[in-house]
């Protein structure tokens, strides 16, 4: 049975305005009766022991699981900016493995405007083989998170190159269902738009097999329902894979609902859906 998660992104504006810190985000998931969380690296108040032991036994007590912590690097830098990118995963990492989270998500690389990506990838690949070595002694894995933006991996055939070209087991991937090229939420062209969206659907199909944690992105939801994204047609490609693990409910609608108001229908929505395609 698919396990439903809450990034913590998706209190993105109610993080920022200060009305909700991360232990508190941790308490709506089990409101929610949620079953685990996905902590991003800027919502820890600190990586002091005492706070990451705080986190750790509130997860514990509350019944939730910490999936993953979301990391946003950028291996595309060079020089001595590539290596404090570098340095600073390895950190997130320790804080992994001190906490006993299995996995910490790696964005890819952004491609400088005074370069192509054919010159880009080498140093990618050299800088994610480095961190997915560090995070095997550690005992953590590396998942590689589709994210389009202008950012390497942006279709599927990219993930699956660098999961070919990387070829480490703790190099894996976090598949998200809004963030491949054509998707109504990123790039190209206007927000919103479905002129592409079968670009998006072709790279979910293309690296579901590969995905060891399931993004479930939701962009419009006041009807209690999700608009831009047709889930009727991605969790089927999805039970097609026989995946049986975690799926975060990750809401990106900020511009047309509150999050107070939208994450809750977020929540019951992939419940409903699940349980209808029988996930």
């Amino acid at each position: 049975m698919i396990k439903l998660s809450l990034q913590s992104l998706s209190y993105r504006d109610t993080f920022n305005a200060g009305k909700i810190d991360l232990i508190g985000i941790i308490k709506k998931a089990a409101e929610y009766r949620m079953d685990g969380v996905d902590l991003h690296f800027t919502h820890f108040a600190s990586t002091d022991h005492d706070y990451l032991e705080e986190l750790r036994h509130l997860t514990l007590k509350r019944g939730l699981h910490n999936c993953y912590i979301g990391i946003s690097n950028n291996f595309g830098k060079k020089g001595e900016e590539l290596r404090e990118q570098v340095e600073t995963y390895k950190k997130w990492i320790d804080v992994a493995a001190r906490m006993g989270i299995q996995m910490v998500r790696a964005f890819g690389a952004w491609v400088p405007e005074d370069e192509t990506r054919e010159q880009v990838w080498p140093r990618l690949v050299a800088a994610t083989k480095e961190v997915a070595e560090y995070g095997q002694s550690k005992g953590v894995v590396v998942g590689l998170h589709n994210h389009n933006h202008g950012c390497i991996p942006a279709v599927g055939d990219d993930v699956l190159q660098l999961l070919k070209d990387v070829n480490n087991p703790y190099y894996s991937h976090i598949l998200d269902t809004g963030q491949y090229l054509g998707g109504p939420g990123v790039s190209l062209g206007e927000r919103g738009s479905q002129e592409h969206i079968e670009d998006l659907y072709a790279s979910i199909s293309t690296s579901a097999p590969y995905a060891v944690h399931v993004r479930g992105k939701i962009y419009r939801i006041a009807s209690g329902e999700e608009v831009w994204l047709d889930y009727d047609r991605i969790l089927p490609i999805i039970k097609k894979t026989g995946f049986n693990g975690w799926l975060s409910v990750v809401f990106e609608g900020q511009d047309e609902l509150d999050e107070p108001t939208a994450v809750p229908l977020a929540v019951d929505f992939f419940r409903r859906k699940l349980a209808q395609h029988g996930m």
